[in-house]
């Protein structure tokens, strides 16, 4: 009776090896084409949405605002531009040059493509350059009387600061400027030009005309509320002997960290006779 109990034991337990094995040669065979033919049903015909970077925009990446400052200065640098009316005056050949683009280390272009979607629109730039003075106003770096922006007062372009060698490293820069074309038009209490980060709306560089005097502006203040203001480490003096860096004799310059062992140079000065206050990052 043992006997003829582990027998039949015995013998369900080689059917179960056999039914074993034949289940693993017929997965080992069809296994791999039905989980394709599972895989391809799930892949194929079925459309799925991801968020992409617009063209071009795999060129930016992360800045700090030391950083972008530099470039946008080096490019600045690069090539003769006219940051104002009296430094227009006073370099007449700035006017014929006008924006180029340029080869080189550094390069200030025209953007043909226009904003990306992540930066400020031709519409917005306005409103942004507004608030930008407001704030300004509020950290007591712009006085009170700066009169607001429109597309009827100002023109506005949106520009590329690129470090070549490096396309990645670029900065994407509105440049406000008063209508040159309004005869006689009243410049008082008027911003005549700005340099606005087309990504946050912080104002780099800037010219105004004010009822102030180079005696009502402490500019170690203003240049230390607007390094602040800007994200930057703290300036230090910028001491120089030569005394034709600047077309006026009221200035003082400040060094910010830039890339590297590199730095940045940052102006504020003050045209007398037409009251212009000014913040410059360029020579």
């Amino acid at each position: 009776m043992g006997r003829t109990r582990k027998s039949g034991q015995r013998r369900v337990y080689n059917i179960f090896l056999l039914v074993c094995a034949v289940l693993a040669v017929i997965l080992s065979v069809w296994g791999p084409e039905a989980f394709t033919d599972y895989n391809d049903k799930n892949v194929l015909n079925n459309i799925k949405l991801a968020e992409e970077e617009l063209e071009g925009a795999g060129y930016r990446y992360s800045l700090s605002s030391n950083e972008k400052l530099f470039i946008l200065s080096e490019c600045l640098n690069s090539q003769t531009v006219p940051e104002s009316e009296m430094n227009a005056l006073t370099r007449a050949s700035d006017n014929e040059a006008g924006y180029q683009d340029l080869m080189g280390t550094y390069a200030f272009v025209l953007n043909h493509k226009g904003p990306t979607g992540e930066e400020i629109t031709n519409s917005e730039i306005y409103d942004t350059c507004n608030k930008g003075i407001d704030t300004l106003k509020e950290l007591g770096i712009l006085p009170d009387g700066i009169m607001e922006v429109s597309a009827a007062t100002h023109e506005a372009t949106l520009y590329s600061a690129i470090d070549v060698p490096e396309p990645r490293n670029n900065v994407a820069v509105w440049k406000l400027s008063l209508v040159s074309s309004r005869q006689n038009a009243n410049k008082e209490n008027r911003l005549i030009d700005a340099y606005i980060d087309a990504d946050d709306g912080r104002i780099y560089e800037f010219y105004v005309r004010t009822s102030l005097v180079w005696e009502d502006i402490d500019a170690d203040e203003l240049v230390a509320k607007w390094s602040d203001y800007m994200g930057l480490s703290a300036p230090q003096e910028y001491e120089t002997d030569n005394p034709l860096l600047e077309t006026t004799p009221y200035y003082k310059k400040y060094v910010f960290e830039g890339m590297g062992d590199e730095r940045t140079i940052v102006t504020v000065g003050f045209y007398d006779g037409i009251n212009e206050l000014f913040l410059k990052i360029s020579k």
